[in-house]
C-alpha cells in the first residue's frame, strides 16, 4: 500500500519508520526546501517516547544529543534573591526516564533513520486530496495514494484541506510562547537563566553542541492577540509591548530577538477535534491533537501517536476503516490527560498573581534544601495532587505490534 505523509518534523519520520517496517510504501512530502537545521527549541522525550526511540535503534544518538541543561537560575521581579534549581530534580516529578533535546536535532536523527527506506520530497506541499486518494501538489505531478496522513504540525495544511479552517478546532488556553536564536553572550553552558514575574517569564539557555543560545518568552493576556502566524514583525511588536519595563537581561534579549535569524511565536493552543480521521485521511501529532506547545508534552505524544498509528494500520492490514478508529481509541486517553495537564502547566509556569509568584519561588527553594530522595517523593506527591496527571507519561503502556512478514523485529 502507498502512504503519503505530509510533514518531516518529528511525527512524520517516526511514522515513516514504523510503516516501512510493517511493509508499507511511504512517501514524505515537506514544505520546507530542506531538513530544518536552525537548531529549533528544546523539547522533552518522556518514558513512552524513549522506549520507542530505543526500539528504533537511535537511543544512543538521542542521548548523545541531549541539551545538557542541568541548572535553572530564576530572578523574580520585585526583588529577592535568585532561585537556583537542579533541573533533574524537577523533571523527576514527571517521568523516571527523560531526555531534553533540540527539536531540529531530534528531527534529523529520525530522518536519518528513515531516509534510505522512505521517499522524501522537499520543497512541495499538498493542494488537494480527493475521496479516492488522488493528491495534487504545488509543484509535483498528481499521484494516487491509498492513505494520506497529516503530520504537519499545529497549523496543518492537511487538516485545513480535509477538516476546514483552523479556528473551528482550536482552543486557546491563555498564554503565548516565543523562542529566538540569539548569541550566547552570557556564556551559558548547561544552564538556563531567567526572570519570572506576574503574567510573564523570560529566560535564555545554552545547550551542548549548540553554537548560540535560545531566548524563551512566556506570557499571559486576558484576551487572544490579533496577529497572523506568519506576520513576524507584528509578533515581535506584541512581544516587546508585553515585556516593556522588565528588568534583568530582558531588554537585551528583546533586542537580540529583533535581529534573530530564527524566531518562533505562537499561542499556546490546544486542538480539539471530534475525530482525527476522515475517509483515507488521518492526522498524527500536533496536526491532530496538540495539547499546547511547551506545556503538554506534545513531542512525546507525537512520537507515541505515530508508533500507534503505524501499528494499528499493520494490525488491520491497511484497512483504514478499522485501523483509524482503533488508533484513535488507543491514543485518546494519553491525549485527554495531556490536555488537562497542559492547562494546569500553563497556569503554573506563568503565575497569574503575586501570591502565585511567591509560591513558585518558595517551592523552588524547598527543592534545593531537601535531600534528593525526599525531593523526589515530595515533587511526585505535589504533581499527583495538583498537577492533574503530571505522571501521565509513566502510565502509558505501549502495545506490541508484530512486524510485517519478512521484516526482522526491531531492536
Amino acid at each position: 500500500m502507498r502512504v503519503l505523509i505530509s510533514g518531516a518534523g518529528v511525527a512524520g519520520p517516526v511514522l515513516a519508520y514504523w510503516l516501512v517496517r510493517h511493509g508499507f510504501e511511504v512517501t514524505v512530502v515537506e514544505r520546507a526546501p530542506a531538513l530544518r537545521k536552525a537548531g529549533g527549541h528544546a523539547v522533552d522525550l518522556f518514558r513512552p517516547a524513549m522506549e520507542i526511540v530505543e526500539r528504533m535503534g537511535v537511543l544512543e544518538r538521542v542521548v548523545a544529543a541531549k541539551t545538557g541543561t542541568e541548572r535553572l537560575t530564576m530572578h523574580v521581579e520585585g526583588g529577592g534573591r535568585p532561585v537556583d534549581v537542579e533541573v533533574g530534580r524537577v523533571m523527576g516529578a514527571f517521568s523516571d526516564r527523560h531526555v531534553e533535546i533540540m527539536r531540529d536535532d531530534l528531527s534529523e536523527i529520525f530522518y536519518d533513520a528513515t531516509r534510505h527506506d522512505a521517499e522524501y520530497v522537499f520543497g512541495d506541499s499538498i493542494t488537494a486530496i480527493s475521496d479516492s486518494g488522488e493528491v495534487t501538489f504545488e509543484r509535483g505531478r498528481p499521484a494516487r495514494y491509498d492513505l494520506v496522513i497529516g503530520a504537519d504540525g499545529l497549523h496543518s495544511n492537511v487538516r485545513r484541506l480535509v477538516f476546514g479552517p483552523e479556528e473551528r478546532c482550536t482552543s486557546w488556553i491563555g498564554a503565548y510562547l516565543a523562542v529566538a536564536s540569539i548569541p550566547n553572550y552570557l556564556g551559558l553552558d548547561g544552564r538556563m537563566e531567567g526572570l519570572a514575574g506576574v503574567g510573564r517569564m523570560a529566560a535564555v539557555y545554552g545547550a551542548a553542541r549548540l553554537p548560540d543560545a535560545r531566548a524563551v518568552f512566556l506570557f499571559r493576556t486576558p484576551e487572544p492577540l490579533d496577529y497572523h502566524h506568519r506576520d513576524v514583525a507584528r509578533q515581535k511588536e506584541l512581544l516587546r509591548a508585553r515585556f516593556a519595563g522588565a528588568g534583568w537581561e530582558v531588554p537585551r534579549l528583546l533586542d537580540e530577538a529583533e535581529r534573530a535569524p530564527a524566531f518562533y511565536f505562537d499561542s499556546i493552543t490546544q486542538l480539539r477535534l471530534g475525530t482525527w480521521s476522515r475517509g483515507r485521511v488521518t492526522l498524527v501529532g500536533d496536526a491532530g491533537y496538540c495539547p499546547g506547545p511547551a506545556v503538554g508534552g506534545s513531542t512525546s505524544l507525537a512520537v507515541v501517536g505515530a508508533y500507534v498509528l503505524a501499528g494499528e494500520l499493520a494490525a488491520y492490514g491497511g484497512d483504514h476503516t478499522r485501523a483509524y478508529p482503533a488508533y484513535e481509541a488507543e491514543i485518546a486517553p494519553y491525549v485527554l490527560q495531556s490536555r488537562t495537564f497542559a492547562v494546569g502547566a500553563a497556569k503554573r509556569l506563568v503565575p497569574a498573581g503575586r501570591f502565585d509568584l511567591w509560591t513558585l519561588a518558595r517551592a523552588a527553594n524547598l527543592i534545593n534544601l531537601l535531600p534528593r530522595a525526599v525531593t523526589r517523593a515530595v515533587t511526585r506527591a505535589a504533581a499527583k495532587l495538583g498537577g492533574k496527571g503530571a505522571r501521565l507519561h509513566e502510565s502509558v503502556a505501549l502495545k506490541e505490534y508484530a512486524p510485517a512478514e519478512g521484516q526482522a523485529s526491531t531492536p
